[in-house]
This record gives C-alpha cells, structure tokens and sequence, in this order.
C-alpha cells in the first residue's frame, strides 16, 4: 500500500489548491477511523474499577484485560496493507467499521470475563486497521505541499476521539449517582460506555461510502480514468494529470507487491529504515502515554481522589492533548517532524522526573497537597508535550520515511511494533504501580530522556520532500 506524490524535482504548488475544501473532507472522513482507534483504546478508562469489582480479579489479570485489545491491534495493523493493496482502501475502512460495532455491542454484553476479553481482541483488530488504514490513505490523497499537515489530521481525530470518550464516560458516571457499576437503561454504567461507540463506528462506516478510493489503488487495478477523476479533485483541475499518471504508473513499475521479506537484509535482520520505524513507534509508547489514557482514573483514585474528580482530570487531560496536537498540526511543516519530536522529549522527561517525584510521598492512598498539585500539573504537561510532538510526528514519519518498495511492509512492521510497546506498557503498569508509582515513572522517565539520542543520531528529516524521494 504506496502513496502519491508530486514530480520528483519539480516546484512545489504555494497557492492552495481549487479543491483543498474536498480534500480536507475526504481526509476529515478517513480520519474517522482515527477518532475511533482513540475513542475505543481510551473508553475502557472508565470501566476499570468496574471490571475489576464485578469479577473480582486482581491487578494483573486487570491488565490482561484491558492489554489484550492490544494483541488484536498488531495483528490489524501487520495486515492491513495487504488487505488494503488487494480489495482496496474504502473496503478495508468498511470492516474497520463492521468490526467496531461488533465489538461495542459485545463488550457492552459479555456475560464472562473471557467473552469481554474476545470482544476487546476483536475491537483492538479493527484499531490495527485503522491505525495503519488512515494515515496511508491520507498520505495518497494528500496535495504533497498539505500532506504533513493532512496528515496530522489522523492523530488530530485520534485525540479528539480520546477527548469525547472521556467526556461521556464522566457524563455517563455522574448519570448513575457517580457509581460505575450504577444503572443505566437496564446495564451496569461502565456497559453503556462501552457501547456507546456503536454511533461513531456506524457514522465512519457511512462516511466511507462519501470519499473516493485512493488514486494509487486505483490504478494498481487498472482503473486510470477513475484514478485521474480522483486526481482532478483533489489537486485542482489545473494540475498535470497525464504527468502525474504518468509518474505514479511508473514508480508502480519499479515496485512489487510488499512482503515481510523484502525488509530484510541488514545487519541485524531487518533493514536498517526498518530498524528506526520501530524504535520511533517503540518510544512513542515506552514513555507510558497510554498509562494517561488506559488508567488515569484509576491513578488519580490510587492517590484519594475521588471518582466524579478523577474521571474529570482525565477529560482535561485529553483536552490538553487536543491543544498539544493542534500546536504540532501548525508547525509540522514549518519547523518539522525532527525538531518537535527533540522539544517533546526534553519537555516529557521534566514532566515525568516531577511526577517520579510527586508520587515518591505516597502514603498508602494519600499524597501530600503539595505533591498533590504537582501530581496532576506534571500529567498535563506530560500529555501536552507528548501531543505536539510524538503524538503527532511518529505517524507522519511512518507514513513518509520508508522507500516505496518496502512502505506498505514496512509500516505495518513498525505499527505492530507499537501496539506490541503499548501492550507492556498497558499490561504491566497495574502490577508496576503495587511495586513502586514512583519507580514506574522514573523508567519512563528513562525512555523519554533516551528518546533524544536515538533521534539525534537515527533519524532524518522528511519535510518537503515527496515519497519517491525517499527511495
């Protein structure tokens, strides 16, 4: 699953194009399934307690089941590509969408522990989809000159999607008297907002049916007079079409369908772009984002806050990641991917040392005010610098970095990576925060700090260059 560019050499547009409302629609639409990848990983943040009263389980097979949503998204996203580069974008989109509403309702009414662990897995497959399916597809359609910041709005409705879910999973909780396993239209209070994301999952599979398929794909099956149509909208009838058929026909040419095999060869098996993809998506997740997400409520109950109160936190928490994210959608292309990413691991290192500091005075439930305050200050920052910098880069990166010969391989490669990150920083932080809260933080503290010589050293810069030039 390759992308689109503009001629290699040739300048690029500075006015905006005729049809850039259209595009940021068919983009806005893609990105839904962003929204849906934030909405259903930040959801089970409200029914944790919850989950954990009704089947009187303990901390580490909590874990297991709010992380094994995880293994189904690495395997979604390992392959995606393929199933994209063989029935195409949209129809790849469309069983994201049947999937997501599969798993809402089940989730919603599981009658064991392991049926609510089958329906999260299920859940956690269409987020691999969507994970890898948005940001190709966007970088396809993209205008080069707007793809960074189009781009960005995958990570954009990933946070949105965070955000929302925070704010009816709090609506829902004080709805039942503050009580997550209060009553709700015959369910327990953490089942409603569990399948309340059946209406983003039908509004994504609708939109689908809106957009055009990728120019790319189109193509690929021999489809031009469609692929040019597409073309036509979204670079403006002004543009070349006959040149730009023309170089992506023959950049098809110089490729071949994808395997896991063509990214190896290097040294240490894998290709060294390979290498770098991964450790980009494996820092992303080591700094312990998802903790933020999966488990603040919990967190903030660990240390006396209240339930109404904790829920709250976490939806400005997602707030700040809104802002953060529309900070780097702006500078994205002005300033670049490399230098946000080396602001937002100095700016998540200070934060996460305070909050290794704040919860070192944890007295069984408690924390002093004063610890308290930086506590909950430190979280934010955290979040806001990880929003305008790793939230926002590390997807742009995977989606322009990797030659065209090896793009679709190689970013379902470093996005199961990712999910696999995600998935011990979610299943083991519970058994972690028994041992030590503190030292929790102050490994993920490490990672960030590390996190600045690997880019240093590893990573180039890809602004304003087009995907054929990256190989």
């Amino acid at each position: 699953m390759t992308s689109t560019a503009s001629p290699t050499g040739t300048a690029r547009p500075t006015t905006l194009p005729d049809h850039l409302g259209h595009v940021i629609f068919i983009t806005a639409a893609a990105a839904m399934g962003g929204f849906l990848f934030g909405y259903d990983s930040a959801v089970i943040n409200g029914a944790v307690e919850a989950i954990r009263s009704r089947y009187s389980i303990g901390s580490a097979a909590l874990a297991q089941v709010i992380a094994i949503a995880l293994i189904g998204c690495a395997i979604g996203a390992a392959y995606a590509g393929r199933i994209a580069d063989r029935i195409g974008r949209i129809r790849c989109m469309q069983i994201a969408s049947v999937l997501f509403v599969i798993s809402a309702v089940g989730s919603a009414l599981p009658f064991a522990l392991w049926e609510l662990s089958f329906w999260r897995i299920i859940g956690g497959f269409a987020i691999g989809m969507a994970s890898v399916i948005g940001p190709a597809y966007i970088a396809e359609v993209s205008p080069p000159a707007y793809r960074g910041r189009l781009a960005s709005f995958q990570q954009a409705a990933i946070v949105l999607g965070i955000a929302v879910s925070q704010l009816v999973n709090w609506g829902i909780l004080n709805a039942a008297n503050g009580r997550q396993r209060g009553h709700l239209i015959g369910l327990e209070a953490w089942q409603v907002m569990l399948g309340v994301m059946i209406v983003p999952a039908a509004i994504y599979g609708l939109l689908s049916f809106a957009i055009p398929e990728s120019p790319r794909y189109l193509l690929t099956v021999g489809r031009e007079k469609d692929a040019r149509a597409v073309l036509a909208d979204v670079e403006g009838d002004s543009s070349d079409l006959d040149a730009r058929v023309a170089e992506i026909e023959a950049a098809m040419k110089r490729e071949h369908r994808t395997s896991f095999r063509d990214l190896l060869g290097g040294r240490f098996g894998f290709l060294p772009i390979v290498w770098i993809g991964i450790g980009l998506s494996a820092f992303q997740q080591l700094v312990g984002i998802n903790v933020a997400f999966y488990y603040s409520s919990t967190l903030w109950q660990s240390v006396g806050i209240n339930p109404s109160s904790s829920f709250f936190y976490s939806f400005t928490t997602s707030i700040v990641n809104i802002i953060g994210t529309v900070i780097a959608m702006i500078f994205v292309d002005r300033i670049g991917r490399r230098p946000l990413a080396l602001i937002g691991s100095a700016g998540m290192a200070v934060a996460l040392a305070l909050e290794a500091w704040a919860f070192s005075a944890k007295h069984g439930s408690t924390l002093p005010t004063a610890q308290g305050t930086v506590a909950l200050i430190a979280a934010h920052f955290f979040v806001l610098f990880f929003a305008l910098s790793w939230g926002v880069v590390v997807w742009v990166f995977l989606g322009e970095m990797f030659p065209n010969r090896i793009r679709a391989a190689a970013l379902g490669v470093a996005a199961s990576a990712q999910w696999i990150a995600n998935w011990a920083i979610t299943a083991s932080f519970p058994s972690l925060a028994d041992w030590n809260l503190s030292g929790t933080y102050v490994i993920y503290c490490a990672f960030a700090a590390l996190s600045i010589p690997f880019v240093l050293k590893f990573v180039k810069e890809t602004k304003g260059k087009s995907l054929e030039e990256m190989g």
